[in-house]
């Protein structure tokens, strides 16, 4: 995982959440998105679905919300955060990113 500026609540689960992120990161993959990292999947769970984290979260609810992650809602972050600037999804080439926003719009 990228060292983060700000330490987000969940970033000590990072490790024990590996294999439901590896398995989302899959699922994507078959689906088209194989530029999908986890390293994008985390950025998204930190900053929007764990935006304000619960007090005494169960590592299976953080599990249940990586493995129900839509594919529609995490392109829609991406193109945000492309449109932006940020660096977060910088290697995503311009063409490889026109080419998720189509596959997106097919779905």
């Amino acid at each position: 995982m990228a060292e983060q500026k700000n330490k987000h609540e969940y970033d000590d689960y990072f490790h024990r959440l590996q294999p439901a992120l590896a398995s989302k990161v899959e699922e994507f993959a078959v689906l088209g998105y194989e530029e999908v990292s986890v390293t994008h999947l985390w950025k998204f769970l930190t900053e929007k679905t764990w935006k304000k984290p619960k007090e005494g979260i169960r590592i299976y609810e953080l599990v249940s919300d990586i493995l129900s992650l839509k594919t529609g809602d995490f392109m829609h972050f991406a193109t945000m955060e492309a449109f932006r600037g940020s660096n977060s999804l910088d290697d995503l080439e311009s063409e490889d990113l026109q080419e998720l926003l189509r596959a997106d719009k097919a779905d």
